[in-house]
């Protein structure tokens, strides 16, 4: 079997983005440069797929807009992706055969991937999506990848973007690699392929992208892959499920590796696929979502809406209940909210913070009400997120000053107030400025003595 190494000559001179890599703690990612870099992504699956050129301009300005840095696409696309043309009437491989890629469909990729990087964004960039390998009730393949072809294409298309600096791996899409089954070793060498091609593991920067799943996410599989440099969950899509206990369960492992949920409940979704019943997502139940996963140990978060991932118009046949045309569902509450989780967490010491919820001293059930704390190691700082505003004890033994100050920091709207000095204490009483469902808030308790700047302000 052999490769047409057909790769266009590209005259591409890197963009704002700068090369990232896993932390040297292995919990966070950093540019080259050791700058702290939080992980606030978008889904767009369908993106190199069904945009053209001027659509994809616009839907990555208006995302760079609203703090997004990172965008998760797919080459070998979910909706039909290898036999219906992308807009320029061009598919992906030639006769559906992973050894021949059609450099004319790559060449949009190739202006979508540079265009993000003009703008200081990177992909995460999935090779393929997994009915490619395997169908079950949705997707219609065709089944196209062997271990063998699938490391030749991960040679191809590794080759291809080598050069890029804004590229994240990520192996995987959507689909469990199942038991009995030669799955394991067609991702692996699919990232192998790549990672040879590009540079190698120092080089890459790779992930695996799973459908739900009980326990682990990746980790699974692959946790002590040397390709796969930081843990991915998809925590699926219902709104009051403890998708923190996953991101605690990858952050406890061992060897230490970076973890975030790269597919929580996205707005507009039917909740649990079940919209008649349970009616579909609000702004509420997303940001408790994310809110727990970064308290709990992750170190970015992915952001995704149920109209934007497909790329919905009336002309096409929605997936699962779309509800408006995907340029209005741009504007869409959390899209606009999800910067100012960025915003706090940078706002303090980010590459020192660890999540600790023995600050927390009531025993809580595992609902939606659940409050959950994270603080800098050396307890220049904590953060608690009370989701619906209950009234909680805390410890805060583990701070480092006497005397603490406090604000208020609002999720919605990026807004911070000053509270009371607080005094340290094996318990304190904290409770919020108001309660009930969509009434979330953090507590930022910080040491006076580091003079912090206003929590969600970053310079």
């Amino acid at each position: 079997m052999r490769i047409v190494l057909i790769v266009a000559l590209l005259t591409f001179s890197n963009g704002l983005a700068q090369q990232l890599r896993v932390s040297d703690n292995q919990r966070f990612l950093v540019t080259v440069d050791g700058t702290p870099f939080f992980w606030m992504a978008d889904t767009a699956w369908e993106l190199f797929h069904r945009c053209n050129r001027e659509e994809a301009t616009m839907y990555l300005t208006k995302r760079a807009e609203q703090g997004f840095n990172v965008i998760q696409a797919v080459a070998l696309a979910e909706i039909d992706g290898l036999n219906t043309p992308n807009t320029y009437g061009k598919t992906p491989l030639m006769n559906n055969d992973p050894t021949t890629p059609n450099p004319e469909y790559f060449e949009h990729v190739d202006y979508i991937i540079r265009k993000a990087d003009s703008l200081g964004m990177y992909i995460a960039l999935l090779p393929t999506w997994g009915d490619k390998l395997f169908k079950n009730s949705w997707g219609v393949g065709p089944e196209v990848f062997t271990p063998e072809n699938a490391e030749t294409f991960g040679r191809w298309i590794g080759t291809r973007y080598k050069d890029y600096n804004n590229i994240i791996w990520v192996i995987g899409g959507d689909r469990n690699p199942r038991e009995g089954s030669n799955d394991v070793a067609v991702w692996n060498r699919m990232a192998e392929g790549i990672a040879q091609a590009a540079g190698g593991y120092e080089a890459t920067l790779m992930s695996f992208h799973p459908q739900p799943k009980e326990g682990g996410g990746s980790s699974t599989w692959f946790h002590d892959q040397p390709w796969l440099d930081f843990n991915m969950h998809q925590t699926g899509h219902c709104a009051n499920q403890g998708t923190y206990r996953k991101i605690t369960l990858d952050y406890q492992r061992v060897p230490t590796k970076p973890v975030l949920d790269g597919e929580p409940l996205y707005e507009d979704h039917p909740n649990c696929f079940n919209a008649k019943e349970l009616g579909h997502s609000i702004p509420g139940d997303i940001r408790r979502i994310l809110y727990w996963n970064v308290f709990a140990g992750a170190f970015g978060q992915t952001y995704g809406c149920h109209d934007v991932w497909q790329m919905y118009t009336t002309e096409r046949e929605g997936i699962n209940q779309p509800l408006r045309p995907w340029p209005v569902a741009l504007d869409l509450p959390m899209a606009h909210q999800v910067k100012h989780l960025k915003n706090l967490m940078l706002s303090r010491p980010f590459l020192s913070r660890i999540p600790d919820q023995s600050m927390i001293l009531e025993v809580q059930e595992d609902n939606k009400d659940y409050v959950i704390a994270t603080r800098d190691a050396e307890g220049s700082y904590a953060f608690i997120y009370f989701p619906t505003g209950k009234a909680v004890h805390l410890d805060l033994s583990s701070l480092a000053a006497a005397e603490l100050n406090s604000w208020w920091y609002d999720p919605r709207t990026g807004n911070t107030f000053r509270s009371e000095q607080i005094t340290r204490a094996e318990k304190v009483e904290i409770e919020p400025p108001t309660s009930g469902k969509n009434n979330d808030w953090v507590l930022v308790i910080d040491d006076p003595s580091r003079d912090f700047r206003v929590p969600g302000k970053t310079n």
